[in-house]
């Protein structure tokens, strides 16, 4: 599948699965409208691939040079995996990590499990935020883990200022697959 034709039915398959019109109360605790429920899009047989190929592709086009992918699980997770997969599929060597929300006291004590982010070049994934508050937790966990974070990358940005806190506080590059205005919202 061609990327844009990749981009377009991911498009759809995220208007389609996982936007849920009515009100909700965030993660951030603020409330809206709609949600993005991306986990429907991410875990979804068809989804997944087409997020793999759309994330890698926006990194590509930022031409970002990293080896590994990951954030704060559980939106992180699977978008992480995803590119690894689609990488893989390429034969490139792209690693995936999972940033726990608090450092392990139990076993090797870690925060961000996987193939080590120490001295490496690292992309820190969300499937979509609004605080940007995620994306920071994990860009903590990981610097304390020795990655040099170069950017934060999210599917859906819902537009509510994540970008710019991100940027400010983290001093990276915010990218985003989709704005919500693309989306309809």
């Amino acid at each position: 599948m061609s990327e844009t034709s990749a981009r377009e039915r991911l498009k759809e398959l995220i208007q389609e699965l996982a936007i849920v019109r009515g009100k909700v109360i965030l993660s951030s605790g603020k409330e809206a409208d709609y949600y993005i429920d991306l986990r429907r899009v991410t875990l979804h047989q068809e989804a997944s691939g087409l997020v793999g190929e759309v994330m890698l592709e926006l990194l590509d086009e930022a031409q970002l040079e990293f080896t590994n992918v990951g954030g704060l699980t559980m939106g992180a997770d699977p978008v992480g995996t995803a590119i690894m997969h689609t990488a893989r599929a390429k034969d490139r060597a792209i690693d995936a990590f999972v940033v726990r929300k608090a450092q392990k006291s139990y076993g090797m004590g870690r925060q961000v499990e996987g193939p080590s982010v120490e001295g490496r070049d690292v992309i820190v994934l969300e499937d979509t935020s609004t605080t940007g508050g995620s994306a920071l937790t994990a860009v903590e966990g990981v610097r304390k883990a020795g990655g040099n974070v170069i950017a934060v990358a999210v599917i859906v940005d819902r537009d509510t200022g994540a970008k710019e806190r991100i940027e400010a506080e983290a001093g990276v590059p915010y990218l985003f697959a989709y704005g919500k205005d693309e989306l309809g919202l």
